[in-house]
């Protein structure tokens, strides 16, 4: 068999003269660090918080402080604010209102807007001042996360005004992603907002081959607005109670509370037994909202984000190429992808949605620019000489696309097949996926995504419980997780078992061990995990376990990921931790 040929085309020396000469202007844009910084102000003391033991490789000679995470590191390359006269922006084109059709006097500074729309009342509670405590003391998680928020925080604080609902909620993906839409959890929830797959769908979020709406944080925006206020409907307008069910589900809220009310026992969110996150889950949003509406109470400063959009949206009329409408607007293709982490492939969904959000400063002129785009300009293609033995999956699999969109650049019908010796028009692999976006890539094509996405709509399996049966020694076998398998049933990771119980185990509950490393394979892993993070130039941590440590919230101050914890400790996923233990991390230095 003779190698496959290619012969690229040039493509970008078809486009339009038109495109260059509106957006020249638009050619250079110089990117800075983020523009929000938290800062130590002399402030009454706050009892101090042991700092994570960070052996000596960990310091930047640059600066003599510690090396940036890979999370920070990202948010360095963001695209800047941009000072440019947003007033004939149309915002009609994002789901929901006109973003600014509320806002009557506009502040300067976006704190202060959000903070004059705080409405959940502030409780004195133990849980919340010891989040809080946490939060005062690492100053550095903070500006990392607000970092990536000022992308944004303006669009989310404008959806909540308009539903007239707490912007408090704004700070909710603080908790939940630290404001990474590219966020993985161990429970295989996705985005700002952290969905998994099956609560997407539930609110509409687009998910194929293509693109990931619970990525899309518009879309991932206007679907957990709507679940929320669900859910504060569901519960009486009892605000705690709906956050705590968006965390854990609402049927394990309206368990905990059934149990209260046969107990005689008040059923508000502090007096129900919940999942361990949970209890957590709430006071950390509180304790956020606490330190928001007076830094400076607690020693911090934040600096202003200006009460601006950072990016308009505009249509693509139609599938296009990712790089193509990069190039045109004069940004880096991952800038691009960094305001449209929905799509984790070359190009736009064919089926939509067909818009993009770009840089408020690169926006003028480019939706008719890509208007007049032809077809053939529109996506960047190669010509590939078809073999012996070719096939329209075959070649769409060479060149990670798919079969469909081979047939419509190459105008094949359904029952056509390629010809020996023909020229195919594929599309171009020249340029690669920025990092992330690749990865959400990887993630969706993984044997595990797959079975899950051929099994979905199957109804769930019951197991009935024997005698003996843990949750733990049941997701072992199914080849799930404790966690996930618990949340399905309305139970806590602790929970015992009792004969004759029965269990939702099916297609929709279970998860595999693709995300989590097995117990049985931890110890002969870790190793290998180590060697890997090592020879990725990542340094290394070492963490001193404190009181009231859980392995979530070590991930979260290094930046990692609770899998990659496990692995790098020859740990099982819900094996306890102890104040005083040592853990081994790798963290990416800053680029």
């Amino acid at each position: 068999m003779s190698p496959a040929k290619l012969t690229r085309i040039p493509w970008a020396s078809l486009l339009l003269p038109l495109a260059l000469a509106l957006l020249a202007g638009c050619a250079q844009q110089p990117k800075v660090e983020p523009t929000v910084k938290v800062s130590r102000i002399p402030a009454t003391p706050i009892a101090p918080v042991p700092a994570p033991v960070i052996e000596e490789p960990m310091l930047d000679p640059a600066t003599a402080g510690p090396i940036a995470s890979a999370a920070e590191s990202d948010s360095s390359r963001e695209t800047p604010r941009a000072s440019a006269d947003t007033s004939n922006i149309d915002s009609s084109a994002l789901p929901g209102p006109p973003i600014d059709s509320v806002v009557t006097v506009k502040q300067a500074d976006l704190w202060d807007r959000l903070r004059s729309g705080f409405q959940i009342e502030d409780v004195n509670e133990p849980a919340v001042s010891a989040q809080l405590n946490w939060f005062a003391n690492h100053p550095d998680f903070l500006e990392r996360t607000f970092g990536r928020a000022e992308l944004w925080m303006y669009y989310i604080v404008g959806q909540l005004e308009q539903r007239k609902m707490p912007r408090e909620l704004a700070l909710l993906p603080v908790i939940e992603s630290a404001f990474e839409p590219y966020a993985y959890s161990r429970a295989r929830a996705s985005g700002l907002w952290q969905f998994i797959s099956d609560t997407g769908r539930r609110f509409n979020l687009k998910q194929d081959w293509w693109y990931d709406g619970r990525r899309d944080p518009v879309e991932a925006t206007r679907a957990a607005l709507d679940y929320l206020q669900a859910l504060h409907d569901e519960f009486n307008g009892d605000w705690l109670l709906a956050i705590a069910a968006y965390n854990c589900g609402e049927l394990a809220v309206e368990r905990a509370i059934d149990r209260n009310r046969r107990a005689g026992k008040p059923t508000d969110f502090w007096h129900l037994k919940l999942p361990t996150e949970t209890r957590g889950y709430v006071p950390e949003l509180l304790a956020m909202r606490r330190l928001v509406a007076n830094p400076s109470r607690y020693g911090l400063e934040f600096s202003r984000i200006e009460n601006e959009p950072y990016f308009v949206p505009i249509a693509t009329g139609g599938q296009i190429d990712m790089q193509v409408v990069a190039d045109i607007a004069g940004i880096s293709a991952e800038d691009l992808y960094t305001l449209n982490p929905g799509f984790h492939r070359f190009a736009t969904d064919p089926t939509g949605p067909h818009r993009l959000l770009v840089p408020v400063d690169a926006a003028e002129g480019l939706e008719q620019t890509l208007a007049q785009l032809t077809p053939e300009q529109r996506m960047r293609v190669e010509r590939y000489t078809v073999q012996r033995g070719d096939t329209v999956a075959t070649i769409a699999t060479r060149f990670d696309a798919k079969p469909d969109m081979i047939r419509q650049l190459n105008d094949l019908g359904p029952n056509d097949l390629p010809v020996i010796d023909s020229e195919l028009r594929v599309p171009s692999n020249a340029v690669g996926l920025p990092e992330k976006a690749a990865r959400a890539a990887m993630l969706f094509d993984t044997p595990a995504t797959r079975l899950r996405r051929h099994h979905r709509g199957v109804r769930p399996d019951i197991r009935v419980v024997r005698r003996g049966d843990t949750l733990y020694g049941i997701a072992q076998r199914m080849g799930t997780d404790v966690h996930s398998l618990a949340q399905a049933n309305g139970l806590q990771p602790g929970d015992r078992l009792h004969a004759g119980q029965k269990l939702r185990v099916g297609a929709d509950t279970l998860t595999t061990s693709a995300a989590l490393v097995p117990a049985k394979s931890a110890r002969s892993t870790h190793a290998s995990s180590q060697a890997i993070a090592a020879n990725d130039g990542s340094r290394r941590v070492v963490y001193t376990v404190r009181r009231g440590d859980t392995l979530y919230s070590i991930a979260r101050l290094l930046q990692v990921t609770v899998v990659d914890l496990v692995g790098w400790n020859g740990m099982s996923a819900d094996r306890s931790i102890k104040p005083g233990q040592t853990l081994v991390a790798f963290v990416r230095s800053r680029s």
